[in-house]
């Protein structure tokens, strides 16, 4: 599956997953300029993409800013001459329960995922409307942001969020030939280690031991690598029928998530006292009710 010819943008690419994205579109064909806030990994990235025989230049900011984003798309633009694809990824993690959570925590979080998407997208938006040739955005979001997850109460409303981003994106967008969807991947990662149950599977993987088979097929935990190929089809011509979608992979697993819909209604003439409603949950509501968090693994 071949990207010549077009350019994409990868925030948060100096290391991890984003490093996996920039690195796979680049030996698919495609431009990349890589970002990361630290100018050493950014680095690296675009000399390993270099090396390969692939084109990419970086650009060292935090996103967030409308400057940052804007300074991405000109860097897009001068450098390769066009824009084709942006891959939104640059993110951070500042986990607290809620009772302990600062405001600066809850907004790091937000400023970086939620924010820096939408000035990304934004920038991206406007560039690719002009150029008239259509395009692709890929937020990337979480299980945390499908099902919750305890202590991150900033992480998981930001990927929430991101998923709606990318559907709003799908409606706004489609007129001028761009599709937004979302990417829920699960991978080992600097992210991934501070989760207690994945902490020794972590460091294994860094210290070059394999990802058991259990791991990979049943909690859908692989490396960064092995989420880079939706990213890359998501990314091609292939893909133009596919928005508004939030797709997961991890391991061995690749996941169609839905959209959220009603369950269940009831009326009543009038309108409802506290007491029908409590009437009606027992009755109707709660044997329909969904459990709080991710599903058991199988």
């Amino acid at each position: 599956m071949r990207l010549d010819g077009r350019v994409a943008i990868v925030t948060g690419s100096g290391r991890s997953l984003g490093r996996a994205y920039a690195i796979a579109l680049a030996a698919a064909g495609a431009s990349v300029v890589v970002n990361d806030v630290d100018a050493d990994s950014a680095a690296r990235t675009v000399a390993d993409i270099t090396a390969a025989g692939g084109a990419a230049t970086a650009v060292v900011a935090a996103v967030g800013t409308a400057e940052a984003a804007e300074a991405l798309v000109q860097a897009a633009l001068s450098e390769f001459g066009r824009l084709d694809v942006l891959i939104a990824n640059a993110g951070v993690l500042r986990d607290r329960v809620l009772w302990k959570m600062s405001d600066d925590d809850f907004d790091a979080v937000i400023t970086t995922h939620l924010r820096g998407s939408f000035t990304c997208g934004r920038a991206a938006a406007i560039a690719l409307r002009e150029q008239d040739q259509g395009g692709r955005i890929v937020l990337i979001g979480s299980p945390a942001g499908q099902f919750g997850s305890f202590g991150q109460t900033n992480y998981a409303a930001a990927k929430a969020g991101l998923v709606a981003m990318a559907r709003t994106w799908s409606l706004e967008l489609a007129r001028a030939g761009i599709t937004a969807n979302a990417v829920i991947p699960t991978a080992l990662s600097p992210m991934t280690a501070t989760i207690p149950a994945y902490t020794q599977v972590y460091e294994d993987f860094v210290a070059g031991k394999g990802i058991p088979e259990s791991y990979r097929r049943d909690h859908a935990l692989g490396s960064p690598e092995d989420v880079a190929p939706l990213i890359v089809w998501l990314a091609s011509e292939l893909s133009g029928d596919v928005t508004g979608q939030a797709l997961g992979i991890g391991g061995d697993r690749l996941t169609l998530y839905s959209h959220p819909d009603v369950l269940a209604t009831a009326d009543s003439d009038g309108g409802w006292s506290a007491a029908q409603i409590d009437e009606a949950w027992r009755e109707r509501f709660a044997p329909l009710a969904q459990r709080s968090g991710p599903p058991a693994s199988d």
